[in-house]
């Protein structure tokens, strides 16, 4: 590569790692294939990951479309299988590789998939993505010409192979900006913080998170959230509370941010209790903390005493403390 040549390439991974630190993450993707579109041309796009899953094709674990209508992977669902170019790639800790829609698919057997993909427009494509064959799971970006003769040449299939894996780190560091931007910086130490797909599958977990994960289950592997956890949140509920520690998450583009801490004596009050808790915490007597919640004093003195016996504490400030903790 020329001296020129490298002073461009240099700058644009600068310009792109820039925007992983400034852009959020429903537009980094776009910006960062913006950026690629000044070296090597196309019109439209898709960035994802998946589990591969031979010979049925892939099964998306997520996906950003560039320019591209939902409905095309509603589509493919029912070609996945048919797909040898993504397949042609499963071996693969990286590659990159140019296909001709016309060429690549131009036999007999390949009718149905070129034309679904004529359908849509691609007809010379670029593919590029890292696999982890042990999990047999991968990422990729799919770049996508709609004429005919406009051909990926070798230059342009080896600069997109020397982007890559700089496309893919800077997604990685965008998201886990977002995360730590999803963490307030005044949390207790034992905060951890996680991130992964609607799947289970994790792509960020820092010491902290994996730690408490193993508290609970001293067998987890390590790479994908236990499925009683997944489960959890994917009906709707807020907080998993386990032996030993307490998860919450939220979801935002298409990706679980979670988070976890360990299990106090708190998250064991019932939601009467830990009402009554709070009341009592902000300086109210049992009388009246029963006039606003419409309890007898002694139901309400009952309750405490139980509260206290729960957390181990004999006095408010105790139960200040405890209470802290669970923040």
């Amino acid at each position: 590569m020329a001296s020129s040549h490298l002073s461009d390439f240099g700058d644009l991974l600068l310009r792109l790692y820039r925007l992983s630190k400034e852009q959020p993450l429903h537009l980094f993707q776009d910006q960062a294939l913006g950026l690629v579109k000044g070296v090597v041309s196309f019109e439209s796009a898709m960035w994802g990951t998946a589990a591969t899953a031979p010979p049925g094709g892939i099964d998306v674990h997520t996906l950003h479309l560039h320019e591209k209508s939902p409905q095309m992977m509603i589509d493919y669902e029912d070609v996945k299988h048919l797909d040898t170019a993504a397949a042609s790639l499963f071996g693969l800790a990286r590659g990159t590789r140019a296909f001709n829609t016309a060429t690549w698919w131009g036999d007999r057997r390949g009718w149905q998939f070129r034309d679904y993909v004529q359908g849509y427009e691609q007809n010379n494509m670029l593919i590029t993505m890292a696999n982890d064959t042990s999990a047999q799971f991968m990422e990729w970006i799919s770049l996508f010409r709609a004429d005919p003769e406009q051909h990926n040449t070798e230059a342009e299939t080896r600069l997109v192979h020397l982007l890559s894996p700089h496309l893919m780190q800077a997604l990685g560091l965008n998201r886990v900006t977002q995360l730590e931007r999803s963490a307030p910086d005044w949390r207790p130490k034992r905060r951890g913080t996680a991130m992964g797909d609607l799947m289970g599958v994790l792509y960020h977990v820092d010491p902290i998170f994996e730690a408490l994960m193993r508290s609970e289950w001293n067998d987890w592997p390590g790479r994908v959230l236990p499925r009683a956890v997944l489960e959890h949140f994917l009906r709707g509920q807020g907080h998993f509370v386990g032996r030993t520690l307490v998860a919450t998450h939220h979801v935002e583009h298409g990706l679980l941010f979670l988070r976890a801490r360990p299990r106090y004596g708190v998250d064991g009050l019932s939601p009467r209790e830990r009402v009554v808790a709070q009341l009592l915490a902000k300086g109210n007597t049992h009388k009246q903390i029963a006039q606003q919640l419409g309890r007898s004093p002694a139901t309400v003195r009952n309750q405490i005493r139980s509260i206290y016996e729960k957390l181990g504490v004999t006095h408010v400030a105790g139960l200040l403390n405890e209470l802290r903790l669970a923040q």
